[in-house]
């Protein structure tokens, strides 16, 4: 029993690793994407508030049920972008900010230092200031790049209670808060080397506007500090001059609003800053420079200053929305979790105060009790349910008139136990965001990592000519080595979990997941070693055929190897990620010209030196004819073209076939040209015209309907030559009918169609392409289980295979933006080429063409338009057919169309592997693997990079939109991989026998 083994092909090695590798990917996104603390939509969000607590005894009740009035008359918000803490309360703000210092020191002030939570970007920022939530990324994803803020936050809740909102600065805000400002000027944020424009536009507004009555909130966004300190850092001379211009603006804007005051209702004026900056200037991460920001209050109705300042008081950058709320007179935002800052409200009665911290312990606890099962048991909910029985028993005291100085101090008391029990709520609740859970991510990132040893030491085994593997099922050494494994990580897992303070998703599990979980990494822990044990074994041994070892490199080798290393090194780099077309465009690119020497050194080099191998090649290309001829696997040239009927001699078709052979990977980078300038994608020059813009502007329609009209016929030209004759004519009848679909659409038009006709949502034609795309499917997999079924037979199999591949074609092209179907086409022309004049006469190997077309895939993934940004994907194409918003088939159609390039090279090497059986019985294994590793080294890598560099700046523009690529193709690539190990049934064991 002791060497009991079981044998394992590398088709279903490499889809079981990588199942296990999607589930790591899972537990680490997860991780790395906290799900945000959330509260219902905010058109619920308009309920009524909560009275005060009733007095206890019968029939007493509070008369007073609506929000209270506001503290404030205009309120304006000055936000400096990067204004650091020491740039006001430290030694250059009394220098360059002399009049700010003196309101502060001297004047009716309150000051704080305000703590922003990491990532410290603009956008971010401004929604915590204005929702009084922490937002995680996920947020973007959820909105699917619609930028505007759909939470409740404080600039809805004024403008929907009648408040006139004005604001100039960084347009961050208009996109975020559309409709909502009845006058804006938004400047761009982008132009990091201008310091002065990007101001002086935001202040040569204030004149006018602080002359006018017609406004309440003003809100200016100053970017030229934070421009600067990107430059030039914190500590150069013009940081200095704009804290002065900034310290007039202030001046300015302090006595306009002093001399318009009114003796009913103050004005206030808000100082603060969205993040600060690193020493080096930059900011994204967590640095004390970075998080910590100025946050004045300076109005008449606070009390003037005396004496020294004493250091600032801490303060939340959330504290900012609900204390506004209540100044304004507005409701607290649902979604805030922050606490008032009660000095700033300190001037009203001990009722109106204790009301106010009742109304936010109120706000805290509902969303405490929507986030979170187990809330009563919380200590800030308990804290609050006291504070909140003491404050009804102060109120029965208030309604009987009793003394004043019980009452004030009974009031004090009250206000205390009201504002711990905040402290707490909001502690707790921001717990639950804006933190990585790391735990989780290590333990995704722990078994991703396992996963891509085990394939990289499995790759001799798997690529031999049996391509399996024996699996020793019970060895005695390592079952104690498992246990004590599983062992020793359930005790970590314990100790992580019982420490913890932070919410944990993977601790949140139940035992018996995480106990599964921890077999898997030990299993897998096990494999490694027992794989590493292998090759230390054989290394020993005596080489018995030393033929096998002395196999010399190609230039291919070296290309693919150095291209893979290359890509995944370049993932570490922000630029590269947003530009990693040009990589992908790079690589393959040299890979023909790489094909090209190849060719040129088989049709001509060999035949000088080597008589015998030139034959070869011509045998080659007629054996090639020949099982053509009979079994129909590929393009039948002899038969199809006119001149094979003539002449089929050898040394003609040698001759004829060679000059296209050399042309070929010419023709192919032509080719590709052509597909760059139809897409313009990426970052940096993404808003450069291209033909795609062009096609598609309303002018030029009779050329793009052309332009598709042309492209599905040519589609059908190159997918129909190898199906059978039903799936010709649904094939035909199909395109015919997503052209139809555009037409409705309103997309291209009909010859004979003049003038507008009513645009429609083409639904049925689209149901109409459906209908013969699940045919030609459904005929494909019944030829396919015929194959496995009834007789063995590789020719009806590889029919099989292309017409499911025929039927993807068919669903792209319903599913692809007209401009984009000459991609389809080139995809398409490349394939045929490559099959007849490349793959089969040189004779690669399956793990080359595996290769191959994992890249050719990548770079047709970017041809088609997509890019590294969320904003690239194409939302349309899950709507194709459908009524409304139906959530299964939405996803899977948007993913196909994202993923169509990749999807379809991965298919079509299954069907050219499959008739390539004849050669090597486990090309489809070998394949299959290839596929899986060439998909888990980059994962693999970059998870453990973006681990690395989640306090970078460019985290969450940049990194993170790309690590939920990265982990969609795991799980698309995880699918293509099981349909590989599917269709590799039949030949597994010839070998053997």
């Amino acid at each position: 029993l002791g060497r009991a083994r079981m044998r394992l092909r590398s088709g279903v090695f490499a889809s079981s690793c990588l199942l296990v590798q999607a589930l790591g990917v899972a537990l680490f996104l997860r991780g790395f994407f906290p799900v945000p603390v959330r509260s219902v939509p905010r058109r619920e969000a308009r309920a009524d508030p909560p009275a005060e607590p009733a007095p206890p005894g019968p029939g007493t009740v509070s008369n007073w049920t609506k929000i209270p009035p506001p503290l404030f008359k205009k309120v304006v918000i000055v936000l400096i972008d990067a204004l650091r803490d020491d740039f006001v309360f430290g030694s250059k703000g009394k220098q360059f900010m002399p009049y700010t210092t003196q309101v502060v020191e001297k004047g009716t002030s309150y000051s704080f230092i305000a703590e922003a939570k990491p990532p410290t970007v603009t956008m971010p920022r401004i929604k915590a200031l204005m929702t009084g939530s922490i937002p995680g990324f996920i947020d973007v994803v959820v909105n699917l790049n619609s930028p505007a803020l759909l939470d409740d936050n404080l600039i809805w809740q004024a403008k929907t209670a009648g408040k006139r909102i004005i604001f100039y600065g960084d347009d961050t805000w208009v996109k975020l808060f559309p409709k909502h400002f009845v006058e804006y000027d938004g400047t761009t944020s982008f132009f990091v080397s201008d310091f002065t424009e990007v101001d002086d536009n935001v202040t040569r507004h204030l004149d006018t506007v602080l002359k006018r009555e017609d406004w309440d909130l003003l809100i200016l966004h100053y970017l030229g500090l934070d421009h600067i300190g990107h430059m030039t850092g914190p500590n150069s001379p013009l940081v200095g001059s704009k804290l002065r211009e900034m310290d007039n603006i202030l001046k300015k804007i302090h006595i306009s609003l002093l001399s318009k005051e009114e003796a009913s209702l103050p004005n206030l004026l808000v100082v603060c800053g969205d993040h600060g900056m690193s020493e080096t200037g930059s900011h994204g991460g967590s640095s004390e420079g970075e998080v910590h920001t100025p946050l004045l209050f300076i109005s008449s109705a606070f009390e003037k200053r005396s004496g020294l300042l004493a250091q600032p008081e801490r303060v939340q950058q959330t504290d900012l929305a609900s204390t506004l709320a209540v100044g304004l007179g507005l409701p607290i935002s649902r979604n805030s979790v922050g606490n008032l800052i009660l000095p700033v409200l300190g001037g009203k009665t001990m009722r109106e105060q204790l009301r106010f911290v009742h109304l936010n312990g109120f706000q805290l606890s509902r969303l405490l009790q929507e986030n979170t099962p187990a809330y009563e048991k919380d200590p800030g909910y308990e804290h609050f349910k006291i504070a909140e029985k003491s404050h009804g028993n102060w109120i029965k005291l208030y309604l009987e008139g009793n003394n004043s100085e019980i009452l004030l101090n009974l009031g004090k008391k009250v206000l205390k136990q009201y504002l711990e029990a905040l402290k707490t709520l909001s502690s707790s609740l921001s717990k639950q965001v804006g933190q990585y859970d790391m735990y989780s991510m290590m333990v995704g990132t722990v078994i991703i990592m396992e996963v891509l040893l085990l394939l990289l030491l499995s790759v001799p085994k798997a690529l031999s000519k049996r391509a399996e593997f024996e699996v020793p099922l019970s060895p005695p050494l390592f079952s104690l080595l498992f246990y004590l494994m599983c062992l020793l990580l359930c005790a970590v897992h314990v100790i992580v979990c019982t420490s913890a303070e932070s919410l944990c998703y993977f601790c949140s599990m139940s035992w018996l997941t995480a106990v599964g979980v921890m077999m898997l990494i030990s299993a897998l822990m096990c494999g490694i070693l027992s794989a590493v044990a292998k090759i230390f074994e054989n290394s020993r041994l005596p080489l018995k055929n030393p033929t096998v070892s002395s196999s010399s490199w190609s230039e291919i080798d070296v290309l693919i190897l150095a291209g893979t290393i290359g890509h995944v090194l370049s993932l570490g780099a922000s630029s590269f990620i947003e530009e990693e077309h040009q990589t992908w465009y790079f690589l393959i690119n040299t890979l023909c010209l790489v094909l090209c020497q190849e060719l040129c050194r088989n049709n001509f080099l060999l035949k000088e030196c080597d008589p015998q191998h030139s034959t070869n090649v011509k045998q080659n290309f007629d054996s090639i004819r020949k099982t053509s001829e009979c079994k129909n696997i590929d393009i039948p040239a002899a038969s199809n073209s006119k001149l094979g009927k003539t002449t089929s001699s050898s040394e003609f078709v040698k001759g004829s076939d060679k000059w296209i052979s050399l042309a070929t990977p010419w023709i192919i980078l032509i080719c590709c040209r052509l597909l760059r300038s139809l897409n313009q994608t990426g970052v940096q020059w993404a808003h450069r015209p291209d033909f795609g813009h062009w096609l598609t502007s309303s002018e030029h329609k009779s050329e793009l309907s052309f332009l598709a009209a042309v492209s599905l016929l040519l589609i059908f030209f190159l997918v129909q030559r190898r199906c059978s004759l039903v799936s010709k004519i649904a094939m035909a009848l199909g395109l015919l009918g997503a052209y139809s679909y555009r037409a409705a659409i309103g997309n291209v038009i009909f010859p004979w169609q003049h003038g507008g006709k009513d645009i429609s949502k083409g639904i049925t034609e689209a149901r109409f392409v459906y209908v013969f795309v699940l045919g030609i499917v459904f005929t494909g997999t019944k030829d396919l289980l015929k194959s496995q079924v009834i007789s063995a037979d590789s020719s009806m199999k590889s029919t099989g295979l292309w017409e499911v591949y025929s039927g993807l074609v068919l669903l792209a092209a319903l599913l692809f933006r007209s401009h984009n179907l000459p991609v389809l086409v080139f995809c398409l022309l490349i394939q045929t080429m490559m099959t007849k004049y490349i793959w089969r006469p040189l004779k690669f190997d399956a793990a080359q063409i595996t290769i191959m077309h994992y890249w050719f895939g990548q770079a047709f993934f970017y041809f088609q338009g997509n890019s590294n940004g969320i904003a690239t994907v194409d939302i349309s194409a899950g709507f194709v057919g459908l009524d409304s918003y139906v959530e299964i088939p939405a996803i899977f159609l948007t993913a196909f169309a994202t993923y169509a390039g990749p999807l379809l090279w991965a298919i079509h090497l299954l069907c050219y592997l499959s008739s390539e059986v004849s050669r090597n019985s486990a090309a489809v294994g070998h394949g299959c693997f290839c596929y899986a590793l060439m998909r888990s080294i980059p994962v693999a890598i970059y998870v453990v990079l973006v681990t690395g560099l989640r306090y970078h700046l460019f985290i969450w523009s940049v990194f993170s939109p790309k690590l939920l690529y990265e982990g969609v193709h795991v799980f698309i690539t995880a699918a293509v991989c099981l349909f590989f190990t599917a269709m590799d049934q039949n030949h597994s064991y010839k070998v053997q026998h």
